[in-house]
């Protein structure tokens, strides 16, 4: 006997990377770059579901490459179970190349000549995989061949005999039959009585069919919608689900009546269209958030409608599809704007729900500085290049310490450290990346010329990091360009979808309070800069720290939080400010440079010492602090506890 499914759903079928044209408004043949998501129905709706709080599963096939391993890994980050995800050794991964020409017309083409998925088989279906979920979703591309096809009928027949709902997404692409050419992508509707004639042994064996007018067509084998509807009634008691795009939906759960508006409905949502490529997948999703959790048939309308709302407002599919707080918020709510790609508050939910994730707490070794190490080699006669090689030395000190284990990190700049950035990749470390030039009041980016373009070459686990030295008595002339500036790599990084960490140092420029910080960072909220993480000097009292977690809690919930940042201060000093800080909840980490590498830097420069000893005392800094912080977790443990005994 199945046992009770852990899963509210496994999808079945294509999966795809999918590249869009970033250039709107033109023909594909003219777009010159392009963004990179996971695509293809069954994987696009794994990951919606996902988002919306289901427990999902896929099961397809993709390539042993680096494509392939994109897809697992994205699934994987999206929270979808991936123990269906098969990797065939012989075949690539599918791809899709889109875009935009205008409202109503969205080129595209399938590469998919004896890809990956396409070679699924029964071989592909693992029983106990199957009885795991409480639904499996079926699509209909892949029945268009015999041996997909196999696969995805041995599936139907397991759920079946455990007693699991089935869903048919219709899924009809008329070249992938090859009922057209591959310049023919965007092609919605062929009629085929072969199609329609392979779909019909499939629709008495579902519970819930969802389609297009289109789709109902051709499943149907009819003319007119509404005949179409009666021909699948007459051979299924599914629930029926119609798309209508603009319209909404409407569904039929029992005999299908003489007028299409006579089926239940939900309430619509009117958007601007900007792209209808996987609205369906995100509409797909938003209706099993609800169908699978027994819900009324016009909430799974209003989830489905709002839902495919956010996909035709945004360019990507499954990567843009909105997680449940955003949803919710929509839903309560509503937006001003009917463009929902432009509302500010929506995509702040958007961009903190779906960031990758990150370990609850980084130690991160600092050695992004470029005006000290210019300085110090300068002092010591020794040629700048070698900083480059201090570098480098640095990440093999911070690797020891870190020994593989996760929650460590570091800060490495692109001028000398582009060598040793490579370097961190390899043992899995946070980064963070400086763009202001060093030292700069009023704030200025290093190496001038377009931000965005220069941040569009770093890779996408990396975060910006932007020292701006900024007090809240600041001269109006002086405030106003520094936040001319914060908004503009504000703007940069989520537009290029980039974490985005500010660091504040305000005691060198006026004196400092229990409110200074607080007053920095509620400014810096109120003009729309929302930064994934603080990094902030330790404060002079609880009292301080209490009024920094206001400000934050009160500006933005999902923000990261704070990490502490060094100064140069002895470890007996810093000591202090961890002990501090660990009474704010929000400080998760630091990131300290100077009190780790300046006096082996001096010494190696100098050449009193080699490589092997820098390293070692790089090293040995670096694990005093992780120490250091580690005790003051337990030295705030034993503060809370004596309190509560008093």
């Amino acid at each position: 006997m199945a046992t009770d499914p852990r899963l509210d759903v496994i999808t079945i079928g294509r999966s795809s990377v999918d590249l869009y044209g970033v250039q709107v408004g033109g023909r594909l043949e003219d777009m010159a770059t392009f963004s990179k998501a996971v695509g293809g129905c069954p994987t696009n709706i794994a990951i919606g579901t996902a988002r919306l709080g289901l427990k999902s599963g896929l099961i397809t096939r993709v390539g042993d490459e680096h494509m392939g391993r994109f897809i697992r890994e994205q699934c994987a980050r999206e929270g979808v179970d991936v123990a269906g995800i098969r990797t065939d050794p012989v075949r690539l991964t599918s791809l899709v190349l889109l875009g935009i020409r205008d409202e109503k017309t969205f080129p595209l083409i399938f590469y998919r000549d004896n890809c990956a998925d396409s070679a699924l088989d029964e071989a592909d279906i693992d029983p106990a995989f199957i009885e795991s979920a409480k639904a499996i979703l079926v699509s209909g591309t892949h029945f268009a061949r015999p041996n997909t096809a196999a696969a995805q009928l041995k599936a139907m027949r397991i759920a079946r005999a455990a007693g699991r709902r089935i869903v048919f997404d219709i899924d009809y692409r008329p070249n992938l039959w090859g009922l057209a050419g591959h310049g023919a992508g965007e092609e919605r509707y062929i009629k085929s009585s072969d199609v329609t004639r392979s779909l019909s042994a499939i629709l008495p064996q579902c519970d819930l069919m969802v389609g297009t007018e289109e789709e109902m067509m051709i499943a149907g084998g009819a003319d007119e919608p509404l005949e179409a509807l009666k021909a699948v009634r007459a051979a299924s008691q599914a629930t029926l689900v119609l798309k209508r795009g603009p319209m909404g939906c409407v569904v039929f759960p029992g005999a299908i009546p003489d007028s299409l508006d006579k089926g239940i409905k939900g309430p619509g949502f009117p958007v601007e269209v900007y792209n209808v490529l996987g609205a369906g997948d995100a509409f797909m999703s938003g209706f099993l958030r609800g169908w699978l959790r027994d819900e009324p048939l016009e909430t799974c309308c209003a989830y489905a409608n709002a839902n495919g709302a956010f996909a035709v407002s945004r360019l990507l599919c499954s990567a843009e599809y909105p997680t449940w707080a955003e949803l919710s918020r929509f839903l309560k709510r509503g937006s001003p704007h009917r463009a929902l790609r432009r509302d500010e508050t929506l995509n702040h939910i958007h961009w903190a729900t779906t960031r990758r994730p990150e370990p609850p707490s980084i130690m991160a070794l600092a050695i992004d500085h470029r005006a000290q190490l210019e300085k110090i080699a300068d002092d010591a006669g020794a040629p700048r290049e070698r900083i480059s090689a201090l570098k480098l030395l640095a990440v093999e000190a911070a690797a020891e310490v870190a020994a593989g284990r996760p929650g460590y990190g570091m800060l490495l700049d692109g001028k000398y450290g582009r060598e040793a950035l490579f370097r961190a990749l390899d043992h899995d470390f946070w980064i963070g990346r400086p763009v202001e030039e060093p030292g700069s009041r009023p704030l200025e980016f290093e190496y001038g010329g377009s931000l965005a373009v220069k941040l569009m070459e770093w890779p996408v686990a990396h975060t910006i990091k932007c020292l701006c030295f900024y007090h809240p008595d600041d001269p109006p002339e002086m405030k106003a360009r520094q936040e001319r500036e914060l908004l503009r790599l504000h703007d940069a990084a989520r537009t290029l979808e980039r974490e985005l960490l500010i660091e504040i140092i305000a005691s060198k420029n006026g004196p400092v309070d229990d409110r200074t910080i607080a007053r920095v960072i509620e400014r810096l909220y109120a003009i729309g800069i929302m930064p994934d993480w603080w990094k902030l000097e330790g404060q002079v009292s609880e009292a301080a720290w209490d009024n920094i977690a206001r400000a934050v809690e009160t500006g933005d919930r999902l923000c990261r939080g704070i990490m502490l940042l060094g100064l140069e201060a002895p470890e007996d000093d810093l000591a202090q400010a961890f002990a501090l800080a660990r009474h704010c909840s929000l400080v998760k980490g630091f990131a300290v440079g100077r009190t780790i590498f300046v006096e082996p830097a001096v010494e190696w420069f100098a050449g009193r010492i080699g490589d092997g000893e820098a390293v070692e005392r790089m090293a040995g800094a670096f694990s005093r602090l992780c120490d250091l912080w580690r005790d003051s977790a337990g030295q705030k443990t034993m503060f809370k506890a004596g309190k509560s005994a008093s």
